[in-house]
């Protein structure tokens, strides 16, 4: 019985063994990727717990304050109605739920567009101010305050809005806190899971093509860092493939990378958490993924896709054109050769499977457009020439 056991015993202790080793490398692996992108991929948990209390004990007390206001303004103003405290506490209370809509509205905003509308505001109200003084010989108290009121609200309101829009135009120093969504060289780019890992976001950085700056989510990371420590080892290698271009990037100062620590916890999926970060920081995303670019394009998001690049530096090839390939392989059809271009473009030759393995000049017929990319058909030239002969 111990002797048929053994081998059961043995498998455990290696089981545990492998458990044990791939424990402590994902821990040395997550350190190191936390000493190159220069943050902790797993935000701690007791100071999320403590800021959410901060901010319901906040709300808490600005209700509180609103009510009791409202409660107290309205006892004062001598109403006969035994009930107008309560109606004036339950005012606060609206006056408090319009201010937290209020706020999630404007969280949204840069703070170089807040500025500019205050100051355009500010403005505004100050020129309706000065007009109002041409009115100050009028008998009449209630027309002259309605001028004013009318006079404030256009002024002011084309103050606030032209604010907003111009403050753009003006160029302040890079100040990191003066607003999400100003960033060196115009718009932020946001880098997703898939060009990441591709990796030629890095040489088309290097090359100057794409410039400013490159925002890389915390939640991409920790994507990644998933990715890099997936027991299938394809997946990992291609998870610390993504990393290796992060700490690239960083590394030879190719461009200006962020690292934005923005979360949206009421999202569990990945790609909207991209594009709800792009809305809020009004960035471009640089992505892959069909899907994710058309789902952005939608929202008004522009989206730079790698491959779309490629395909659109590829070479012109016209019909007609002579070109000399090696025929690598068959086709799928009898007879038919199968060439590539140096671009990795596919082209089919009729009639050349006889030469497999030899270079052949050919003549292009006709060009197939993809989504997977371009498919060329060509003939060979000698039968090209016999065809123009006949």
């Amino acid at each position: 019985m111990a002797g048929a056991n053994l081998p059961s015993i043995r498998l455990f202790r290696y089981s545990l063994i492998h458990k044990a080793f791939t424990a402590v490398h994902s821990t040395r692996y997550s350190r190191l990727v936390e000493m190159t992108v220069g943050v902790p991929l797993r935000p701690r948990r007791k100071e999320v717990i403590h800021l959410r209390w901060a901010w319901l004990v906040l709300r808490v007390v600005l209700f509180a304050i609103c009510s009791v206001g409202g409660y107290l303004i309205a006892a004062q103003m001598g109403s006969r109605f035994w009930w107008a405290p309560w109606a004036g506490s339950m005012a606060g209370i609206l006056f408090a739920l319009a201010a937290l809509s209020v706020e999630k509205l404007i969280k949204h905003i840069p703070l170089k567009v807040i500025s500019g509308g205050t100051i355009g505001l500010v403005v505004g109200l100050s020129i309706a101010k000065l007009i109002s003084f041409t009115f100050t010989g009028l008998e009449n108290t209630t027309i002259r305050v309605a001028i004013y009121v009318i006079l404030s609200c256009i002024i002011g309101y084309i103050g606030m809005v032209l604010g907003s829009i111009k403050i753009e135009e003006l160029r302040f120093p890079n100040w990191p806190w003066f607003g999400r969504g100003s960033f060196r060289g115009g718009q932020g780019k946001i880098l997703d899971t898939s060009v990441i890992i591709d990796g030629r976001i890095a040489d088309i950085v290097e090359t100057g093509f794409v410039s400013g700056t490159l925002i890389i989510p915390e939640f991409i990371l920790q994507e990644l860092q998933h990715i890099a420590d997936s027991p299938d080892s394809t997946r990992r290698v291609r998870g610390r493939r993504g990393l290796d271009v992060i700490r690239r990037l960083q590394q030879e100062n190719l461009a200006e990378v962020r690292i934005e620590r923005q979360d949206f916890e009421n999202l569990s999926d990945v790609d909207a958490k991209l594009v709800a970060l792009a809305l809020r920081l009004n960035a471009k995303i640089v992505t892959n993924d069909y899907n994710l670019a058309k789902v952005a394009e939608v929202q008004g998001i522009q989206v730079l896709n790698i491959n779309q690049l490629a395909n659109a530096l590829k070479p012109v090839v016209l019909p007609g054109e002579m070109l000399r390939l090696q025929i690598l392989k068959e086709g799928k059809e009898q007879g038919q050769g199968i060439a590539y271009l140096e671009d990795g473009t596919m082209v089919v030759v009729e009639n050349a499977s006889r030469y497999l393995g030899r270079e052949v000049e050919v003549s292009v017929t006709s060009i197939l457009q993809t989504t997977a990319g371009r498919l060329i058909f060509t003939t060979l030239k000698d039968a090209e020439q016999s065809r123009h002969q006949h």
